[in-house]
């Protein structure tokens, strides 16, 4: 798959990347990426019919709680904790002039 690679591909490669690559940097280039396809192609090889696809090496559960409302509307008593309060709510002094 290595003679995929064109010079056309890599100089593409480079502008997507924004780099500016010699002739040697693209031929070394041009080189890595034919090592990776022919990499890539020997893993196709292999059998993998009863593997399950997964997304990560070991298994991941959600370690977050359920959302569950357990104070519901306690207003009285969140209020009896300010120091001054206003129509239900939080007073607070003025911030913005």
């Amino acid at each position: 798959m290595a003679n995929a690679i064109s010079d056309e591909m890599i100089e593409y490669v480079g502008i997507l990347a924004k780099l500016e690559l010699s002739e040697e940097e693209k031929e070394a280039a041009k080189k890595d990426m034919g090592r990776m396809l022919d990499y890539i192609d020997k893993l196709n090889e292999l059998d993998t019919s009863g593997v399950e696809p997964m997304s990560h090496i070991f298994p991941v559960n959600n370690v977050f709680r359920e959302d569950v409302v357990t104070n519901g509307d306690d207003r009285e008593n969140i209020l009896g904790n300010a120091p001054r309060q206003k129509d239900g709510a939080f007073q607070v002094p003025k911030t913005v002039e």
